[in-house]
């Protein structure tokens, strides 16, 4: 007995699939475009094989139309179930929809956004919000298809920029300015080196800096101050075009000498061909610990 109930609840399956096809056809008219039709088709697959599993054929009602009743919720609660948009948010969509459905009729084109907002009886500004509500509801698959050109067919995932990956020059850009930066520290003046090295690579505080140098805490602050001051000049003027009159003043002069040493360091294979990304971090401090 259970044997010819599986071969008539196979039987009925094979011989409704078309029917499937039809349901989909008339529930997909009601959703947006972006709503995989394939996905429906499965849903309603599974529709059609719990109909067959459940029709009692004493009730009565042919087959086709209880079966047509079963997809036809199977599909609904699918989509229902992969909606994440709140209700007022669909009957928006078939708000806007219909009011540009009987414009185009009406108007034989596209009507536009002042048609549109006069339709639904909104300004421009309410209309535009409730646009962008709408378009942020919209969910795609990453192989959601992007464009209608049949010469290449790209998805959703082949246009998607990836923020992770470096670009090339991105990349060569960085190496040279890490060596820049590397050059520029070792050219510093003495103590405005160690202050630099100890306070941001060693994590020395200023106070320890202050001991190890023989100066006051106000002093270090002042040495990383003309530090980092002194590294922003030298590694801009890498990247701007100077004048090549001689400049006037001794800082300005003591500034000049010092960028021109910065470029002057490392020749450009160098700096392009580095890997690294900053200054050598050695494993011992690079300033000793002084005792309070």
């Amino acid at each position: 007995m259970g044997e010819k109930n599986t071969a008539e609840i196979n039987e009925r399956i094979e011989a409704n699939l078309p029917l499937v096809k039809h349901v989909v056809f008339q529930v997909a008219v009601h959703f947006p475009r972006h709503v995989d039709r394939e996905e429906l088709a499965r849903a309603g697959a599974l529709g059609l094989v719990e109909a067959a599993r459940r029709y009692d054929e004493s009730r009565g009602v042919p087959f086709e139309r209880f079966a047509a009743q079963r997809i036809r919720g199977a599909i609904l609660d699918a989509v229902r179930a992969a909606d994440w948009a709140p209700r007022s948010v669909r009957l928006l969509a078939r708000r806007l929809e219909a009011a540009e459905q009987q414009l185009a009729s009406e108007l034989g084109r596209v009507p536009t956004t002042v048609e549109m907002a006069a339709e639904m009886g909104v300004g421009l500004d309410e209309l535009k919000k409730l646009q962008d509500r709408l378009f942020r509801s919209v969910v795609l698959a990453l192989d959601h298809e992007t464009g209608d050109d049949g010469d290449e067919e790209l998805t959703l995932v082949d246009v998607l920029t990836d923020r992770s990956a470096v670009e090339p020059s991105e990349e060569l850009e960085a190496r040279e300015l890490h060596t820049y930066l590397r050059d520029a520290v070792e050219l510093l003046p003495e103590r405005q080196r160690h202050v630099v090295v100890g306070y941001f690579l060693d994590g020395k505080t200023s106070q320890e800096l202050a001991r190890f140098l023989g100066v006051t805490e106000s002093r270090v602050s002042q040495l990383r101050s003309e530090a980092l001051r002194n590294l922003k000049l030298g590694i801009e003027a890498q990247y701007e075009v100077t004048d090549e009159s001689a400049p006037a003043g001794r800082v300005a002069r003591r500034q000049a000498a010092y960028a021109e040493s910065v470029s002057s360091a490392s020749d450009w294979k160098d700096r392009l061909g580095r890997w690294d990304t900053g200054y050598d971090i050695p494993e011992e401090p690079l300033l000793p610990v002084v005792p309070a």
